[in-house]
């Protein structure tokens, strides 16, 4: 089977985005072969990805064979090399992620299997999901069984704010719920020792995100400090290459690289086996998603699978149909062949 031809697309979504997304969003690949199969993914990037993937790629990739998942690793190998100038992390590796997703997604149809199959089988049927959002009282309502709070610090009355918020998730998902923070690089290291210590009686899983990527050594003295919670980031970090060197910083106790965005499935496996030499945890960055959730399936990644359920009253946005759903807390891999989801055609 050979590459016929690769098209990327911007989704015309229709909720607002905020910050850096109404331009730098998700971004659709669509992949055609000669067999006739059509693989799609989901990448990062928003408009700027599109001239990387149309232009540069396009020309590398038309002819290429794809007929094992050796082929897949040989191309990711290809287009990173080839982008080396304005790539290796960022906005081109965000579009090398809806690229080798596609790739992925097109073997797995033409051969009929879903993804994790190709990944060498599942080790579990269904993942363990976690909600992250502000709405504790619908999630515990829906099932789930652990929750990842957004925390943005703005002053000193954050301390208690922050109680307050954890103090009401525990309430609604009880005692025996993991519960996390997900700071999204708004604390630093005095913030992060003390909010350890001020939460310590609500027994939190991880603080996420707590400083900007680059401060790895900022990372690794925290660890220590904060114990038993655990230092969780990753989702900004790109490639292999990038999460070794949050190995040799010793920096995190759990990984949490986005397959969409740190360069796909092929990224994602060469990242996993990384962290298993070093004993760190992987758990994908919105893994509840098919994208990442047939490399839990298949991996070593833990058991736990984030969505973004919103809130009890937010508006859906269904750019992929057939997404599998959270009932009672978990997910069940599909076992249709690919990803198993299509494309919501009102968005193109």
């Amino acid at each position: 089977m050979k590459i016929t031809d690769i098209k990327a697309i911007y989704p015309k979504y229709k909720q607002p985005l905020a910050g850096w997304r109404p331009h730098l969003w998700q971004i659709v690949v669509r992949v055609e072969s000669d067999s006739g199969v059509v693989g799609y993914g989901y990448g990062g990037g928003g408009e700027a990805a599109l001239p990387i993937i149309n232009g540069h790629w396009r020309d590398l990739l038309i002819g290429q064979e794809l007929n094992a998942i050796g082929d897949i690793a040989a191309v990711w190998d290809v287009l990173y090399q080839a982008s080396l100038p304005y790539g290796r992390k960022g906005v081109a590796i965000m579009a090398l992620s809806g690229v080798d997703l596609a790739l992925w997604d097109l073997l797995g149809r033409a051969e009929g299997m879903p993804v994790s199959t190709l990944l060498g089988g599942r080790d579990r049927e269904q993942i363990r999901a976690y909600a992250t959002g502000t709405d504790s009282q619908w999630y515990a309502e829906l099932g789930f069984t652990a929750h990842k709070l957004p925390v943005r610090w703005q002053d000193e009355r954050d301390y208690d704010a922050t109680a307050q918020l954890v103090a009401q998730a525990r309430a609604a998902l009880g005692p025996d719920a993991q519960l996390m923070l997900d700071c999204y690089m708004s604390w630093d290291a005095d913030v992060t020792r003390r909010m350890a210590a001020h939460l310590a009686s609500y027994n939190l899983y991880w603080f996420e995100d707590v400083v900007t990527p680059d401060q790895l050594a900022a990372q690794a003295a925290l660890r220590a400090d904060i114990g038993p919670v655990l230092l969780a980031g990753g989702e900004h970090e790109f490639t292999h290459y990038g999460f070794r060197e949050i190995a040799q910083a010793n920096a995190l106790d759990i990984w949490q690289p986005d397959i969409t965005w740190c360069g796909g499935i092929t990224a994602g496996l060469r990242i996993v086996d990384l962290a298993q030499q070093v004993g760190a945890q992987v758990i994908p960055h919105r893994g509840g998603e098919v994208w990442g959730l047939h490399l839990i399936a298949a991996t070593e990644c833990v058991d736990l699978a984030e969505v973004l359920p919103g809130t009890r009253a937010a508006q859906p946005d269904p750019l992929w149909l057939n997404e599998p759903p959270v009932v009672d807390g978990v997910i069940i891999v599909p076992d249709t062949p690919g990803f198993g989801v299509v494309l919501n055609e009102d968005y193109v």
